[in-house]
């Protein structure tokens, strides 16, 4: 990798894990688009992947007292569920009308659930199901998974240290699923990794950018990074949108 790439994948790494401290999410939104630009959509993925697995552990160990482990138990097998039968859909269907569904799907879902928060308050068992089913979904065959969280935190009223906290062990697990199956299947070509010297120096930026946003979450109202949150999932949702678009 040459030294101009490089210095674009860290800034690029070093800025989506600030946001994802601050936010709960929003490394894989930064950087993976990046990524794929600097090293190919396989590689550039699977890097994106390696890098949002260490930062959500890297913030889980410092939020860990925030998590609602209850609801990881909940949502996480039918996560896996929907990854499936993402993956499923994937093989028999088109992509870019996949990614329009998606998308549009989703900002009538934030666009509801931020209409409707201050009058209504849905919970129960029955919608962090479909939640789970939703972002195991989504990211499979979008690779755009926070816009369901965010919808379903809204439309619940979660308090967003702990959505920011419950967030990471779903990332480190929907993202070590992906890093598993790519591997597993042979989808990354061989020798097309970055080099053995390049890791450190990701796993570096990494570092900065959780301590970075390590430095902004305390100055950073719950409502501020609650905002933030949504502005990511919107991103995301929109992303998705417009790629299946230009896609058909």
């Amino acid at each position: 990798m040459e030294i101009g790439a490089l210095v674009a994948a860290c800034a690029a790494v070093l800025v989506g894990a600030g946001l994802q401290r601050v936010a709960g999410m929003g490394l894989g939104l930064v950087a993976a688009p990046v990524l794929t630009v600097l090293l190919g959509a396989s590689v550039g993925v699977l890097v994106s992947n390696v890098a949002a697995i260490v930062t959500a552990l890297l913030i889980l160990r410092a939020l860990r007292d925030g998590v609602d482990w209850r609801r990881v138990i909940t949502i996480l097998p039918l996560m896996l569920v929907g990854s499936v039968l993402g993956a499923l859909t994937v093989r028999e269907a088109d992509t870019a009308w996949l990614d329009v569904i998606v998308g549009g799907s989703v900002l009538v879902a934030l666009a509801a659930s931020a209409l409707l928060r201050r009058r209504v308050r849905i919970t129960g068992r029955p919608v962090a199901v479909l939640t789970g089913l939703a972002a195991g979904f989504m990211n499979t065959t979008s690779g755009v998974a926070a816009p369901a969280w965010t919808a379903y935190a809204l439309a619940t009223r979660w308090e967003h240290r702990s959505f920011a906290a419950t967030m990471q062990p779903l990332l480190v697990v929907m993202n070590t699923m992906s890093v598993l199956t790519k591997l597993g299947l042979g989808a990354i070509p061989a020798g097309s990794a970055p080099a053995w010297w390049v890791w450190p120096v990701l796993l570096a930026a990494v570092l900065a950018g959780v301590a970075l946003g390590a430095s902004l979450a305390r100055r950073v109202p719950s409502r501020v990074a609650s905002r933030i949150a949504t502005t990511v999932a919107v991103a995301g949702a929109v992303t998705a949108l417009v790629r299946g678009l230009l896609g058909l």
